[in-house]
């Protein structure tokens, strides 16, 4: 038999004194601000320039009809004073969870900025007509494989998405005019709390957390 010590170790070991000596001069702290939204919007636009991959990417925390919690990954294709806005299926798992318990948690990881940013909320759906207007924007395909997924449910066979979706494109082809299907939609993550997380040295994490006040907020720093 095989022992763990004989396994290859596929989680990083915790960062040395020497690893932490490489960055001397530790990040920025976090400002301090009175508008989360502002300073999102400034982090989002940093990550953008730097993450490889879907700087936009959160993820997105909902409660089961059981209780229990759950979690996927999201992207944000908005965010204004009112909130953050994803676009999905209304069907899906967390379309009919968000309808039965309209709270949500998101979460931001910006691992080259070293930065993360969490957010609680209740949830909203956008209207028809921002829905129109965000799904006009995605590739024709895209669209097509959104009105031929049935999200979340059992899939017996791949050929047979695969099928629906060769057919939908001979119907459709590359055209501008692919309707939106009424169970596609968004939802806004309206924004009760807002942390921020700054990555220092040995452990010496920066925190600055908002909390909703009437029209405005009210901030604080958090112990890392």
């Amino acid at each position: 038999m095989t022992s763990p010590t004989d396994k290859p170790d596929i989680i990083p070991p915790s960062p040395s004194a020497t690893d932490y000596a490489t960055d001397p001069n530790g990040k920025p702290l976090i400002p301090d601000v009175t508008d989360p939204i502002a300073l999102f919007k400034e982090w989002m636009a940093a990550a953008r320039e730097t993450e490889l991959n879907d700087s936009n990417a959160m993820s997105l925390a909902t409660i089961g009809a059981d209780g229990m919690p759950d979690v996927r990954v999201v992207l944000l294709k908005e965010v204004t004073e009112e909130g953050f806005v994803f676009f999905t299926n209304l069907e899906s798992a967390k379309g009919q969870q968000l309808e039965r318990t309209p709270k949500a948690a998101l979460g931001f990881h910006w691992k080259s900025q070293r930065r993360q940013v969490r957010v609680r909320g209740t949830v909203e759906p956008v209207s028809e007509a921002a829905a129109d207007a965000y799904f006009a924007t995605r590739a024709a395909q895209s669209r097509i494989s959104a009105i031929a997924s049935d999200q979340s449910r059992p899939l017996t066979d791949r050929a047979e998405f695969e099928q629906r979706v060769a057919e939908l494109s001979e119907i459709f082809g590359d055209g501008p005019d692919i309707p939106r299907p009424e169970f596609w939609g968004g939802f806004r993550v309206a924004p009760v709390e807002i942390e921020f997380w700054q990555d220092q040295a040995f452990r010496m994490h920066d925190r600055l957390k908002f909390t909703r006040s009437g029209d405005g907020w009210s901030s604080g720093r958090l112990y890392p």
